[in-house]
């Protein structure tokens, strides 16, 4: 009957755009599902990650070096001082997500008022170093196992401690960056007054803003609400 052909042609139609569409977006679908060997969701493709930062700004990663005002950077990861003795990433950048980024600059400003700075150690770190690292060491405590990640590979953690703004120097805080020992440990007290002081200072000011320090590590920083963000393995030199 012709009265039944026009809608029979438009719905072929339909579903004829729909189909194409499907072709058309299916490698960035099938990107963001695959799981890798250990079951886990990573971005890897810059493409994918710049369509994800299109439709949602909270995911961008932020360079902190332009964003925060003064905030000094010694990313141990990019040279050989660090627990492996040798450079991982191929440049010393500090990227966080856009709202992790916003906190961590109002924890600056605070701090500023003080006479007082931050110092970042790490901040993103790509999911093949995480990988790397546990190779190498193969310790669940102070290392992100690779069948699960790390924060820092969702662009919510960030490593760091506190310097004075008139001589740039370090603060005084239980031990050095990335000490495997007890004294690391945010409830230890067998240290001397000033650096509990600083730690609890360091604490407090970046609890404020919605950060929680991790139990083990004095300077490892975890930002609230960080299952919203994926895992990435995007290379800082694919970043802005």
């Amino acid at each position: 009957m012709p009265g039944l052909a026009y809608p029979t042609r438009l719905g072929a139609l339909r579903l004829c755009l729909s189909f194409c569409l499907l072709l058309a977006t299916w490698p960035v679908i099938a990107q963001q599902a695959a799981p890798n060997k250990h079951g886990l969701k990573v971005i890897n493709d810059p493409a994918v990650y710049q369509k994800q930062v299109t439709r949602d700004k909270s995911l961008n990663l932020v360079d902190l070096a332009t964003f925060i005002p003064g905030v000094k950077l010694d990313i141990r990861y990019a040279t050989a001082n660090n627990f492996l003795g040798e450079p991982v990433y191929p440049s010393a950048k500090a990227y966080l997500r856009l709202p992790v980024a916003k906190a961590l600059k109002k924890v600056q400003t605070e701090l500023n008022q003080q006479g007082l700075g931050l110092k970042i150690f790490d901040a993103y770190r790509p999911y093949r170093a995480t990988v790397y690292f546990f190779e190498k060491l193969r310790d669940t405590v102070y290392l992100a196992v690779p069948w699960q990640g790390s924060r820092h590979n969702r662009g919510c953690t960030v490593d760091l401690t506190l310097i004075d703004l008139k001589t740039g120097q370090e603060l005084q805080m239980p031990t050095s960056f990335d000490d495997f020992t007890k004294k690391a440990h945010v409830n230890y007290q067998d240290l001397p007054p000033e650096a509990i002081k600083n730690r609890e200072l360091l604490k407090r000011v970046m609890t404020k803003q919605g950060f929680q320090v991790y139990s083990e590590e004095w300077w490892h920083f975890d930002y609230r609400n960080f299952k919203k963000f994926d895992l990435l393995d995007i290379s800082f030199e694919d970043l802005p």
